[in-house]
């Protein structure tokens, strides 16, 4: 079988690196390319991020510069305290070839990119959706063209899990809900990995230790890069290690048979008291016509295999180590 061609959009950010690892490392999946978003840095930061995790893996794909500012116009603050001053764990990072960047903006990119490949596309999402709303709006006829959308991002409130920037709200949706809530209004076979299973994904130090010792110097980036991260989580949390999140919309594509999903059209709250929380109306059940109404059907993830994808990913990168 061939592999799954994949747009990486992102906003490196240290889980988008580790979930960028996994991505290149696995042969069921062929990357062509990385498209950035403001998020977890500014634009200019996770730009340089992407071409630096670029060149570092040793990938061949190009990468294409994005949104710096959400649709609504409201930029929240770094998490400097989530991901370092420099989005990658604030580890010493070298001098940047920028010849990879892609002469077209993100939005153009994923445009031309899915017209170019008709039904064989897929695009994992795992920072903010601004690219995807604007390319929905450069041209709202190539969104049946891709193969499918695989977010990572959002929460329904399965597992324990309803938000983690505000009670209701997961990060990425809550730094541009207007995107997100015009791509769930998208013509396209959407799938959301949310924190009902990333957060149930937990990378422990132990494992993070055995990558580092099993993947050579990239597993050795993924350790050094996370230490910081672990921190946050384990001042924040208490637990011992980091949570999948990204890579987690990888493993889906790679073999949604580990996810348990349901299915149903989702709306965003776009402003007020819960703005950013994600609401899906499920197809199990009749409801008066309202906002949902008319929409299309995506699914969300409800559960997954933690242990098989652990494996998964440990495996997947350092048999290709």
């Amino acid at each position: 079988m061939s592999p799954t061609k994949v747009i990486f959009d992102t906003d490196p950010g240290i889980d988008d690196a580790m979930a960028l690892l996994f991505l290149k490392s696995s042969p069921a999946l062929e990357l062509l390319g990385i498209t950035t978003v403001l998020g977890n840095a500014s634009i200019d930061t996770t730009t340089r991020n992407a071409l630096f995790l670029r060149q570092h893996f040793d990938i061949v794909a190009p990468v294409a510069r994005g949104a710096a500012v959400p649709l609504n116009g409201v930029i929240d603050p770094v998490p400097d305290m989530v991901h370092g001053a420099n989005g990658l764990g604030d580890i010493p990072l070298p001098e940047i070839n920028h010849s990879a960047l892609h002469g077209l903006e993100a939005s153009r990119f994923i445009v031309e990119t899915v017209r170019a490949n008709p039904g064989e596309v897929t695009i994992i999402a795992v920072g903010r959706m601004t690219n995807l709303a604007l390319a929905l709006r450069l041209d709202p006829e190539f969104a049946p063209l891709a193969k499918s959308v695989v977010i990572m991002g959002g929460a329904f409130g399965f597992n324990g899990h309803s938000g983690n920037v505000t009670p209701v709200a997961e990060a990425n949706i809550h730094g541009d809900p207007l995107a997100a809530d015009e791509v769930f209004a998208g013509n396209w076979k959407v799938t959301v990995i949310g924190l009902d299973v990333t957060q149930e994904a937990l990378m422990s130090n132990a494992y993070l230790a055995q990558l580092r010792d099993g993947a050579g110097a990239d597993g050795q980036l993924i350790w050094d890069m996370t230490r910081l991260y672990a921190k946050f989580y384990h001042d924040i949390t208490g637990v011992d290690g980091v949570y999948g999140h990204d890579s987690l919309a990888v493993a889906y594509v790679i073999d949604p048979a580990l996810f348990t999903t349901r299915s149903g059209p989702i709306r965003v709250v776009t402003e007020g008291l819960a703005i950013g929380q994600t609401i899906q109306q499920p197809d199990s059940r009749q409801f008066r016509p309202g906002p949902w109404s008319d929409l299309p059907s995506h699914n969300i993830c409800i559960a997954c295999d933690t242990p098989a994808i652990l494996d998964l990913y440990m495996n997947t990168i350092v048999d290709a180590a």
